[in-house]
């Protein structure tokens, strides 16, 4: 099992338009994905598992298991840090 640590840089939550490239993207690859966030894990790939996430201004961890973790981890981990969503 590979896993990453992320810090975001400010993320005021997901939605569904914000979510929606993240699940794609996490979709393409077999291993199963993973992000932490205050005690709670939610699957990459599903887009209700995101949405449920909240608010989000802190450390998370992304981990994956499979065939492919590394390249997901390294791809997920990239989008991720690159996220800057701010309220409507």
């Amino acid at each position: 099992m590979t896993s990453m640590f992320i810090k975001t840089v400010y993320i005021s939550g997901f939605t569904p338009q914000t979510a929606k490239p993240l699940v794609h993207l996490a979709s393409q690859y077999v291993s199963d994905i993973y992000l932490e966030y205050q005690n709670r894990k939610i699957n990459v790939k599903s887009i209700m598992g995101i949405l449920s996430l909240g608010s989000m201004k802190d450390e998370m961890t992304l981990t994956a298991k499979g065939l492919d973790e590394y390249e997901a981890i390294k791809a997920i981990g990239a989008a991720l840090e690159q996220t800057e969503i701010r309220p409507a």
